[in-house]
């Protein structure tokens, strides 16, 4: 038995059935790749928000890893915050020890300076000289060690605008025989460091201090936000610094006028410091016709 037929009529069915079997195959492959994309999306959800988290712990606006994680998860950061604490206590017991040290070295030299203030002669005058070079050799050291140890250290953060304030009404008190203004820019904007506040306090007092010994009247201070890092500017309407000095007053042994006691650390510590923390610090001409000593340091995030 022999059938025939036209081809066309079996031809354009087929066809049809073809494009329709492959558009419904694209149309699934293209649903279990978005299905497979979810899926993804959803599993890797708690390692994105672990990034965040530990983005937070770096930037200084956490000190540890917090929130509810997938039970997978937990033990995970339950040993990254042991590490964390475990980091924190190492930096305080290095800080700790650098304090203890420094504690240590400076009472023999001031029994000494203190013997040697007491005669004039020559050996004595070489003494007061050689004392006073070795505290500052041990300033400079131990000041470099704890600012290594506090960048080390984990969710610092140190607000600027109070500290800030209080070195103001110190200095106006240190300065007080001079009549002196010291100044708070009305722009000045609040931020929080990414360091310890004894080391903001060392700083920024230094060059505060050293604006009162130049300054005639005024000495104004602003603090900016500038490209995540807080900019302090500490101006006065003193002589100014000549261009030519400006950056040989920051090398070691170079002081710009002999610093009061307890006022605060030398100018080339004040850079070892800034740059230990990735900061930096420049002297500059000041609108008030004096010197203008910015200062530039890392910004933490918010909490």
């Amino acid at each position: 038995l022999v059938v025939a037929g036209d081809k066309a009529l079996l031809a354009e069915p087929l066809q049809r059935f073809t494009r329709m079997l492959l558009i419904a195959l694209g149309l699934l492959a293209l649903g279990l790749a978005l299905a497979v994309a979810v899926q993804l999306q959803l599993a890797l959800r708690p390692l994105q928000l672990l990034r965040t988290r530990l983005a937070a712990v770096r930037s200084g606006a956490a000190g540890q890893l917090e929130g509810s994680v997938p039970q997978e998860l937990q033990p995970l950061v339950n040993e990254f915050n042991h590490v964390l604490q475990e980091n924190a206590d190492m930096v305080q017991r290095a800080r700790t020890q650098a304090g203890n040290l420094a504690h240590a070295v400076h009472t023999p030299l001031s029994i000494l300076a203190n013997a040697a203030a007491q005669e004039h002669s020559p050996l004595a005058l070489l003494v007061q000289e050689q004392v006073a070079t070795a505290r500052r050799q041990v300033d400079y050291h131990l000041a470099r060690a704890r600012a290594a140890a506090a960048v080390r250290a984990t969710g610092l953060r140190t607000p600027v605008l109070p500290p800030l304030r209080a070195l103001l009404r110190t200095m106006e008190r240190l300065h007080a025989d001079r009549h002196l203004s010291f100044e708070l820019a009305p722009q000045a904007q609040d931020g929080a460091f990414r360091g310890e506040e004894q080391d903001l306090y060392e700083l920024l007092g230094n060059l505060i201090d050293n604006a009162g010994k130049s300054a005639r009247q005024r000495i104004v201070v602003d603090v900016q936000l500038s490209q995540g890092q807080l900019c302090f500017t500490v101006d006065d309407d003193g002589p100014g610094i000549p261009e030519a000095q400006r950056e040989h007053m920051f090398e070691r042994g170079v002081q710009l006028d002999e610093q009061r006691p307890g006022s605060g650390l030398g100018l080339d510590i004040v850079r070892a410091l800034a740059e230990t923390y990735g900061g930096s610090v420049q002297a500059l001409a000041s609108p008030l016709g004096g010197a203008r000593l910015r200062l530039c340091l890392p910004v933490a995030a918010n909490a």
